[in-house]
């Protein structure tokens, strides 16, 4: 008889959709696994922003359910599965369900979490061995001979051939929150009593958003008024007041109508983007191509702008221009607008679907441009990209405006230079336009990008220090590189960690395409680095 092959031991560290897409496609490699899944939080499979800690309900995700990658059946499938009642604690209708819908945060993870427990009860049914520790904590990890030993709250745990970090979003200062003071959204705002008085709300984002949303809704209520939605104040919350503030006090756009899975680029292709590399000004061959892409996809557009007389520095304030000039709420209900015109029509905007698409095959070359291009990249084209793959579900900025007509919601231009302080209780912003105090203020600018001395786990950021590794360097598979003993057989799949070199890493598909990118290194045993 053949010798049976030994499973392999794989420990998982946070189970949020990284995790369970990594668990996934290990499963799907056909070899026998033994695998752990370490979850923090009291039940594993949800992931930090679909928790109820972190999301109420009036909270959406910013992806439409076309976009999510199944996990064992697709999301519109799992919820026309759902009941009547079900669905509507969370305000929707069986006819609302549609592969475009943009649903609660909230019932994204009670889909990833039965997702979990179907996947884990097949594996096991089909010979694996497979492992859920609720409430949790991963303190350290530690290499030795036998594998890799995972110090926890509650004991260690191990060995294990390979670890996988799954460990989700992280804000370091979240324990500077206080009742007045929440360095993030996710530092305790959920659960907060919000008084009715002068909130402020650093950003402009869907974070920022959802933050207005979780204090708006502790004061009153939305409510259809015939095509219209209109927010309901508390008779006694008449003091209550919301500013939303940002740099540029522009606010974003709502998401647009477009072909998926994505057609693929005329001009700007991968290899075309990665033979700009080469070139004497690597940037400025690589605007080349992106204007030449735009042009092609839509003269009439590079006409309006005047794309044929910018370059890669100039493209930005040409492409924000008008918007800057308009009234932000005005521009915001002709926007919401035309993007519900054009998904009943189903009408694609030529060059927003062009810069959808060449977000992703640019982000391919930023990680080995110059630190002078990188800069000129931060400050120019990254804010195009960004405004336009970050553009929100069109019920947030419904939301908005009926904030706005209620006088409850107003948009503070901080421009380039600001101060914020602490006062007491409050928290004061300095800026051009004046003082403004605030009783309570939220910092929901998102998540920043973390070092090497961010890493919770003692002996990996030791190691991670000792070689100089400011910024963890990681092979295509996400393994570790020159880490000592944790070379090749820890993955890094902490989404902060890996923001320096891909600056667009953030939501699902990412976390999809991270798992399948593990999963691959471990059936292959091939890697290389994953930035040249």
């Amino acid at each position: 008889m053949p010798t049976p092959i030994p499973p392999r031991r794989i420990a998982i560290t946070g189970t949020g959709p990284t995790g369970i897409y990594t668990l996934r496609h290990l499963l799907g490699m056909g070899q026998p696994m033994a695998v752990t899944l370490l979850e923090r939080g009291p039940q594993a499979g949800i992931g930090m922003p679909y928790s109820s800690e972190a999301a109420s309900r009036a909270m959406l995700a910013n992806i439409a359910s076309i976009e999510i990658p199944p996990v064992v059946v697709p999301y519109l499938d799992w919820l026309r599965a759902r009941s009547d009642v079900e669905l509507a604690r969370y305000g929707l209708g069986r006819g609302d369900l549609d592969d475009r819908l943009f649903t609660p945060r909230l019932l994204l993870g009670e889909y990833y979490r039965d997702q979990l427990l179907i996947l884990v009860r097949d594996a096991v049914a089909a010979g694996h061995a497979i492992t859920i520790r609720e409430g949790t904590e991963v303190q350290d990890i530690k290499p030795t001979p036998a594998g890799l030993m995972l110090a926890t709250d509650a004991g260690v745990v191990g060995p294990f051939d390979r670890a996988v970090l799954a460990t989700g979003h992280q804000f370091p200062d979240a324990d500077e929150a206080t009742r007045s003071y929440f360095p993030s959204p996710w530092s305790g705002l959920i659960e907060a009593q919000v008084p009715a008085c002068r909130v402020g709300v650093m950003g402009t984002s869907l974070s920022a958003i959802d933050a207005a949303m979780a204090v708006a809704t502790q004061h009153g209520r939305f409510r259809r008024d015939g095509d219209d939605l209109v927010f309901d104040r508390d008779p006694q919350a008449e003091a209550l007041r919301i500013v939303l503030m940002s740099r540029t006090g522009i606010l974003p756009e709502a998401d647009f109508y477009c072909p998926i899975p994505y057609q693929p680029l005329a001009v700007a292709t991968g290899p075309a983007l990665a033979a700009c590399l080469s070139a004497p000004a690597p940037l400025d061959a690589a605007f080349d191509l992106i204007r030449a892409e735009i042009m092609q996809a839509d003269p009439a557009y590079a006409l309006r702008m005047g794309l044929g007389g910018l370059d890669a520095d100039s493209f930005t304030d040409a492409y924000f221009a008008a918007r800057a000039e308009a009234d932000p709420f005005r521009w915001a209900r002709r926007n919401l607008a035309e993007v519900e015109r054009n998904r009943t029509e189903r009408v694609t905007v030529a060059w927003r679907y062009a810069l959808l698409r060449l977000h992703e095959a640019v982000e391919e070359i930023v990680p080995d441009l110059s630190d002078d291009d990188r800069a000129r990249f931060d400050g120019g084209l990254k804010k195009v990209f960004v405004d336009n793959y970050a553009a929100v579900p069109p019920e947030s900025i419904r939301r908005l405006l009926a904030l706005r007509d209620a006088g409850i919601l107003s948009l503070l231009t901080l421009g380039e230079d600001y101060d914020l302080t602490r006062e007491g209780p409050d928290a004061v912003i300095d800026h051009p336009g004046g003082r403004d105090r605030f009783a309570v203020f939220i910092d929901a600018r998102g998540q920043k990008a973390l070092t090497s001395e961010d890493l919770p786990f003692p002996s990996l950021r030791r190691a991670l220090l000792d070689q100089e590794q400011e910024i963890p360097e990681v092979a295509q598979d996400y393994s570790l590189l020159n880490a000592g003993d944790f070379t090749g057989r820890l993955c890094l799949a902490a989404i902060p960690y890996l923001m320096h070199d891909r600056p667009f890493v953030q939501g699902i598909t990412a976390c999809a395409d991270i798992a399948q990118a593990i999963a691959g290194g471990m059936a292959t045993g091939r890697r290389r680095r994953l930035v040249s």
